[in-house]
């Protein structure tokens, strides 16, 4: 340890991990990790209650399972408003949601899904 390490004192854990993420380029994808956290809290609850978000690209698209074509069709026509919802205050963070219709039960229901997908500037 440096003297002026010694002087400073131990940093505070919140902002090592701060500067950690941010010096090895985690934090953009930890702030989009934060989505499928939040998912039900920023979409809301009728939303929430017909959908799963799965999984997110490094790229920013977001897959959310839906329970039915219906509402896979419905949500696509929603897709701007829900994005600009998901990245308020945090530009870019998701660029797109594949809505993925039908339950994630395995092979056959995998080849029977039905994608419906948007994307921004595209």
């Amino acid at each position: 340890m440096s003297d002026e390490s010694a002087r400073r004192g131990a940093t505070p854990s919140a902002e090592a991990i701060t500067s950690y993420l941010a010096s090895s380029g985690l934090k953009p994808r930890v702030e989009q990790a934060e989505v499928l956290a939040r998912w039900a809290e920023l979409v809301g609850p009728q939303i929430a209650q017909v959908t799963t978000p799965e999984s997110i690209t490094p790229d920013g698209l977001l897959r959310v399972q839906v329970a039915t074509a219906q509402w896979a069709n419905e949500l696509h026509l929603m897709t701007p408003t829900i994005l600009a919802r998901i990245n308020a205050g945090k530009q870019g963070r998701i660029n797109g949601i594949r809505w993925l219709a039908g339950s994630s039960g395995g092979a056959a229901a995998d080849s029977q899904q039905r994608q419906v997908s948007w994307r921004k500037n595209r």
